[in-house]
């Protein structure tokens, strides 16, 4: 049995699942306008590859401090119904079918907030999800984080974690997919590593490395 890593935002979906998320909540009222901007700026700074992330999670879940969980996950399966589903590569699809016929085990893994990460992995069928972990209090969104944020070098310390806790299973192989230089570490952690719609920094680490390369479209 082999391990299959799919990255999340841009990877399996055509953009990014919590700017998407974040303009859900504009347009049904529950987020001030002002954070679209204020994320994107956020967002210029992850493709500079210097995003301080734990900034980026404080910014993006403030819009949910005090929030019952059970009201956000309500809405999150309506998001994810009329704003993930549609965005998922057809390519992806057919990649994740691939491993899954396989036999293999796949993990989405991402550095978005696992209250979105996890019914989306579940929603696509995969095994299980690792992402930011998202604070709850008493039933409530604290606003905070906690643990190994899965960004950068941080994927693979949260693969590692949870290969250490999967007592029963032994995995020959890792495959690795995603889009992002963030995700560097990943992929030259894995075995097999696929780079999908890359920019021109990554297209020529993967030439180099002599990684797969996909252009996978809507």
């Amino acid at each position: 049995m082999d391990l299959a890593l799919f990255d999340l935002d841009e990877t399996l979906i055509c953009e990014d699942s919590t700017g998407l998320w974040l303009r859900w909540l504009v347009s049904q009222g529950f987020a001030r306008p002002e954070i679209l901007a204020e994320e994107r700026a956020l967002m210029d700074e992850y493709y500079a590859g210097t995003l301080s992330i734990e900034a980026y999670m404080t910014k993006t879940l403030s819009p949910l401090e005090g929030l019952s969980a059970s009201t956000v996950a309500g809405w999150i399966r309506r998001f994810i119904h009329r704003d993930i589903v549609p965005r998922v590569y057809p390519a992806a699809r057919e990649r994740m079918a691939w491993h899954q016929q396989r036999g293999d085990t796949i993990i989405v893994i991402s550095a978005s907030g696992e209250h979105l990460v996890a019914p989306i992995a579940q929603r696509l069928g995969a095994h299980a999800a690792l992402a930011i972990g998202v604070e709850i209090v008493d039933e409530r969104y604290s606003g905070q984080t906690y643990g190994i944020m899965t960004y950068q070098q941080g994927k693979v310390d949260r693969v590692s974690d949870w290969k250490a806790l999967q007592h029963e299973c032994k995995f020959d192989r890792t495959w690795a997919y995603s889009d992002s230089m963030n995700d560097l570490p990943l992929l030259a952690h894995a075995d097999h590593a696929h780079v999908i719609n890359p920019d021109a920094l990554l297209q020529q680490e993967a030439e180099q490395r002599g990684w797969q390369v996909h252009r996978w479209q809507r």
